[in-house]
């Protein structure tokens, strides 16, 4: 067997692992069909219930998802050059359901640059239940000010970019983040509100900052593969970081101490606790 068509081979069955893993079908055949690039409008008002239960399910391509200033519950745009790749919503009295149209994945595939899919949404501050499924995409988010009360986000091979620069306007019961062999940056994470927050990843580099308010005790369990994992405290809040994983290398930096296989950082307010277990790879913890 060549080396293209064992290349080829790899790249099916990461695929298909992705699909199966993220429950969204991964919009690649072997030779995808563009024609003209199509852009649809999104406005899904605001429901009546107290709180929206919003699913996204995006397979390739860019997302991006920003707060929005209208009274709709969630508006954008999005814009395809591939038919199947049209955006299925549905609509009930509380639940909103965005879903990537499908393109069956029978054979191994072929990159092809023409193709587009990007998806450029804005989620009001009504109280919403969010959920994100996604394969092998692009992702920049902007969340800062909402009013998220539970926060889940599943992708395969992602490259993705969070951040919440203002307070959650709730309290986020939890946050769960996983990926696989991904590029993840996490920014502002005190400032999403959260009190439990589980990130689980493959294989990749994982910067979570957890920049922001502290607004109560929060507990934080995060389980990697080979990974480079950068966690990053502002000096005074007060933190604690349990590591397991015997091929674990830990750096630390700043007010960071080491004390009988613990490692502390002093502070006032409430108290971060971060839960680590990693098979091999390195962790750092610092300050900004």
């Amino acid at each position: 067997m060549s080396r293209k068509q064992i290349l080829s081979t790899i790249i099916f069955l990461v695929l298909l692992t992705l699909s199966c893993v993220t429950g969204v079908e991964v919009p690649v055949t072997t030779e995808p069909k563009t024609g003209d690039t199509i852009t649809e409008t999104i406005d899904v008002p605001a429901p009546a219930e107290a709180e929206a239960i919003v699913t996204l399910s995006f397979g390739a391509g860019k997302l991006n998802l920003l707060p929005s200033t209208g009274d709709s519950l969630l508006s954008g745009t999005a814009t395809y050059n591939v038919e199947d790749f049209k955006p299925e919503i549905t609509v009930t009295d509380k639940t909103v359901t965005i879903k990537q149209g499908n393109i069956k994945l029978d054979s191994v595939p072929t990159i092809n640059k023409k193709v587009k899919n990007e998806w450029d949404l804005a989620l009001s501050n009504h109280p919403v239940d969010l959920t994100v499924k996604a394969g092998a995409y692009k992702g920049d988010y902007e969340l800062g000010g909402l009013a998220i009360t539970n926060l889940h986000i599943a992708d395969g091979a992602a490259t993705v970019e969070l951040s919440f620069t203002m307070p959650n306007l709730v309290t986020m019961n939890s946050f769960r983040y996983e990926t696989g062999a991904s590029d993840i940056t996490l920014n502002n994470l005190n400032n999403a509100n959260f009190q439990t927050m589980i990130f689980q990843g493959g294989g990749g580099n994982y910067n979570l900052d957890f920049s922001g308010t502290l607004w109560q005790d929060a507990s934080v369990f995060i389980e990697t593969g080979l990974s480079r994992i950068v966690i990053t405290v502002p000096k005074g809040v007060p933190a604690e970081a349990r590591l397991e994983g015997a091929l674990t290398q830990v750096n630390i930096k700043g007010d960071w101490q080491e004390a009988e296989e613990m490692y502390s950082q002093p502070g006032q307010g409430p108290k971060l606790t971060l839960n680590i277990e990693t098979s091999a790879g390195s962790v750092t913890l610092r300050n900004p």
